[in-house]
């Protein structure tokens, strides 16, 4: 109830996306952790493509970002999640200026993994993921002054493979560089959500982090403690 009481409006969560098919999970998983919000999202698959054809986020993909997230905002959303890692430093740039909340999807996996293992393996199919999710699990280390041995490995083709529509050889991509690279370390981070599904299908050694759950668990505490100011 607000002071005056009438019932409080319901709470507006927009995830913005660059893998429209990441829409209904991202939803599930917001509507578990935050009973009563709605769920709202967009999905701009440019963002992604234009950052891997140059290599990294530049000025123009940063602006078209900063637009969507002031849209968000504009249109009465109390929270913003942008889902993909490749982003996430951009991410964090236009946090630091955003009235409305803003936060990256992996900060909860780094977190997880610091605290779990003192080697970390990072793998990703993509070098514009690879990159900033590396700098992410070192920054966090840092912070926490947890001293980590980072080893990053790229699953060459892999992501080339799911584009063009070929999931089993992805999958099978993912799988040979992940058993290659869990026997140098104690604990792997994926550092894109799409390669999950490669190892739960077989069933494998559940010594890795995704994004997804720990993002929105970690997310979903810093909106509680936000949200505690209000009553």
């Amino acid at each position: 109830m607000t002071n005056n009481g009438l019932p409080r409006p319901a709470r507006r969560l927009t995830f913005i996306h660059t893998v429209p098919a990441l829409e209904p999970v991202f939803a599930a998983l917001a509507s578990e952790r935050l009973d009563g919000w709605q769920i709202a999202a967009v999905a701009d698959e440019s963002l992604l493509t234009r950052t891997i054809e140059r290599g990294y986020v530049d000025e123009e993909v940063l602006f078209d970002l900063n637009t969507h997230v002031q849209k968000a905002s504009a249109d009465g959303s109390d929270a913003i999640v942008v889902t993909c890692s490749t982003l996430g430093e951009a991410v964090d740039k236009l946090a630091r200026k955003t009235v409305t909340p803003l936060y990256r999807i992996d900060r909860g996996m780094a977190e997880q993994a610091v605290q779990q293992a003192s080697s970390i393996g990072i793998l990703a199919t993509l070098p514009t993921t690879l990159d900033p999710t590396t700098r992410l699990i070192k920054a966090t280390a840092q912070r926490a002054g947890r001293h980590c041995t980072i080893v990053s490995k790229l699953c060459a083709d892999a992501f080339d493979c799911l584009r063009r529509g070929d999931n089993a050889q992805h999958d099978e991509l993912v799988r040979r560089a992940f058993e290659d690279l869990s026997g140098e370390v104690q604990l792997v981070v994926l550092a894109q959500a799409s390669m999950a599904r490669a190892l739960e299908r077989e069933g494998a050694d559940k010594r890795y982090l995704t994004s997804p759950e720990l993002g929105m668990d970690h997310i979903a505490g810093l909106i509680r403690l936000s949200r505690m100011s209000d009553y």
